[in-house]
């Protein structure tokens, strides 16, 4: 038997001490143990990218990663993206706009892989765009709706670093 685990974590901005499983996923954590539902869970298996989230700004698979990885880390989940006063990040007003989702259980994921996909300059046309998002599945096909949504919202934020 393993012996539990303290954790301090950062999640979306705020400071976060768990105590766990060593065994323990981040997904799991972030759902069962802090109750952030936004992220889901898939397939389990980092193949659908439903459970995507952002450790110190680069995007994880949070199913294929202990907790204990995150240990110290700055954990950003959808429900981290919006300012505090409710504003939409830019990404997830243009996914609103372009109706770029149907059922929505993949959405989480999609709009936390196409913020690091603009973060990471990547958004520099449409296969770009498909390439790189080609790891967050839709199985309502939503796909040209959120490559629209991307490339509007890459140019949002264009303008508004300039």
């Amino acid at each position: 038997m393993s012996e539990n685990l303290h954790l301090q974590l950062e999640i979306n901005g705020q400071p976060h001490t768990l105590l766990v499983d060593p065994r323990v996923t981040l997904l799991d954590a972030l759902r069962e143990h802090i109750n952030l539902t936004g992220t889901k869970k898939g397939c389990d298996q980092g193949q659908c990218g439903a459970c995507t989230v952002h450790i110190n700004g680069k995007r994880v698979l949070s199913c294929l990663t202990l907790a204990a990885q995150a240990n110290g880390q700055s954990v950003t989940t959808i429900e981290g993206l919006a300012q505090a006063d409710g504003t939409l990040h830019p990404v997830q007003a243009r996914f609103l706009e372009y109706d770029a989702f149907q059922c929505g259980y993949c959405t989480p994921g999609q709009i936390m892989s196409a913020v690091a996909c603009i973060d990471e300059g990547h958004a520099g046309s449409p296969e770009e765009i498909r390439e790189y998002m080609s790891g967050n599945l839709c199985r309502c096909g939503a796909y040209p709706n959120i490559v629209e949504a991307i490339q509007q919202a890459a140019a949002d934020l264009s303008k508004e670093a300039t």
